[in-house]
């Protein structure tokens, strides 16, 4: 590792492109300002540890989704007709059917 000692308002390089500023001191804090291409991501090291596990995690798939991988693709639905009353309904209209009195747990809106 590399260490350095600078002062409020140095800067280091790294690369050609890299710079790393110490803008401000308080205490045991020290702030830095990062100027870095927009195609380098840069974190704190917290949240890339964060980000890399749960990239890991969603890169492993368990049994299950091996399985549905492996279950066979049908040629696809066959056709069939569509009667009246299973048409899709406009936002805000009643379906109702022969004999429904429409009470239940139906909104109204005003």
């Amino acid at each position: 590792m590399l260490v350095l000692s600078r002062q409020r308002d140095e800067t280091i390089m790294i690369g050609d492109e890299i710079e790393i500023t110490v803008v401000d001191i308080r205490g045991d804090k020290v702030r830095l300002g990062i100027n870095a291409p927009s195609r380098i991501a840069v974190h704190r090291k917290e949240v890339y540890e964060a980000i890399r596990r749960e990239n890991e995690e969603a890169a492993r798939l368990d049994a299950d989704g091996l399985d549905a991988l492996r279950t066979p693709i049908s040629p696809g639905p066959a056709r069939t007709r569509v009667s009246q009353s299973s048409r899709a309904v406009p936002p805000g209209a009643s379906v109702r059917g022969k004999g429904q009195s429409g009470t239940g747990d139906s909104k109204q809106t005003a």
